[in-house]
């Protein structure tokens, strides 16, 4: 199996990494790590998560590297797997980093709507990416450690995103939104950034399924407006998909543009969402379909092997909006299409997990309806 040779492949070599920053991106591998242990029971899974937070977590609960005061959402995300260890180990220390990045979150400057800014230093900016960074931890702290007055903030936030953010003609969403409306990337009138940019999409979509799972069935109001605006975005997102691959462009709604590529890591994205959404019975069996669909596309078309070593590639290796003394991240086409395409980057290989760890539930869940193999399209069940 292409997915298992790899990530236990890559997981090896993240065995040893010591970064010199606590970072979202090893968070999308820890959250990877999570859902492939909830799937496999694996304990390999769960000992290179502890192995990873144990490297940069104190005894005190002070985290290696982070640093509060600049109020960055990209470095929540690592601590979701916090809650796992807390509560496999009840070591203090976990309980004392997760209360940290809690109370970051609670000190969070906002926009004057009540969303988190995205970074102290994009002040009064909201973008896509925030709502994934921010909100499934800001969801699992309530459900474990709160008294269910958070749910309401973290769908007002969502709400906030369709209200200034959505595009009416596509049903998709922009990257960003200056709240002033003056920055060099915004349009003036709107606020708004350029471009819709897939991955952004993926981390919207991602955060959405990912809080509507995390909040328990007493809170109904809030999962249904999660539901809503979360079936709605996939069914805008899969309008995008290209008919000969299955995958998606870095720049979705451009396919004829000049350089477009179609890109590995939003594409991983979008499958993961899908299938958790038509585990959680959020969407039927015509949706579980498009999801493998995606898997089988990038298993016979983003799968290299190079000097013997097997990688993903095709991955926009990041993208912004400013700040204003990096003018080049303009959010213009031209820049999304100038940003390097990598392998094995961990925005595209940790979400690849999360996205295996679905087909593997949802396989365990309806009782091996499905093949062994996703790219084998014989379905037991009358697909």
């Amino acid at each position: 199996m292409v997915f298992e040779k790899y990530i236990q492949n890559y997981i090896e070599e993240f065995n040893h990494l010591d970064r010199k920053f606590w970072n979202y991106e090893d968070g999308c591998v820890l959250i990877g790590l999570q859902a492939m242990y909830e799937a496999s029971e694996d304990s390999f899974y769960y000992q290179a998560i502890q192995n990873y937070i144990d490297r940069y977590v104190q005894e005190d609960g002070a985290i290696r590297y982070y640093d509060k005061e600049e109020y960055n959402l990209d470095r929540i995300p690592s601590g979701r797997v916090l809650f796992l260890l807390y509560e496999r180990t009840g070591q203090p220390k976990y309980r004392l980093a997760l209360e940290r990045l809690m109370e970051q979150l609670r000190e969070q400057p906002r926009t004057g709507c009540g969303s988190f800014w995205h970074k102290k230093i994009y002040p009064f900016q909201i973008w896509l990416d925030g709502l994934y960074m921010g909100m499934p931890f800001y969801a699992l702290y309530e459900k474990q450690f709160g008294n269910g007055t958070g749910y309401q903030d973290i769908v007002h936030q969502f709400e906030n995103a369709k209200k200034y953010l959505y595009d009416e003609k596509t049903g998709l969403y922009y990257h960003g939104y200056d709240e002033k409306k003056e920055l060099f990337w915004a349009d003036p009138e709107t606020g708004l950034s350029k471009n819709i940019w897939s991955r952004a999409l993926g981390w919207y979509l991602m955060a959405l399924i990912d809080c509507y799972e995390i909040m328990p069935q007493t809170e109904s109001e809030s999962r249904s407006v999660l539901k809503k605006l979360y079936q709605n975005l996939v069914d805008a997102v899969l309008r995008c998909q290209d008919k000969e691959t299955g995958l998606f462009y870095q720049l979705t709604v451009l396919p004829y543009e000049k350089g477009n590529y179609l890109e590995t890591s939003s594409s991983v994205m979008f499958a993961y969402a899908i299938l958790k959404g038509y585990r959680l019975g959020l969407l039927d069996l015509f949706y579980r379909g498009k999801g493998e669909e995606i898997l089988i596309a990038l298993e016979t078309r983003k799968f290299v092997c190079s000097y013997g070593e097997l990688k993903l590639d095709g991955m926009c290796v990041g993208a912004g909006l400013g700040p204003e003394n990096n003018r080049r991240r303009d959010g213009s086409a031209a820049y999304y299409l100038s940003e390097r395409v990598v392998s094995d980057e961990q925005k595209g290989s940790g979400i690849a997990m999360m996205a295996y760890s679905e087909w593997l539930k949802i396989k365990k869940e309806k009782n091996g309806t499905y093949c062994s193999h996703p790219a084998v399209k014989i379905y037991n069940d009358g697909y």
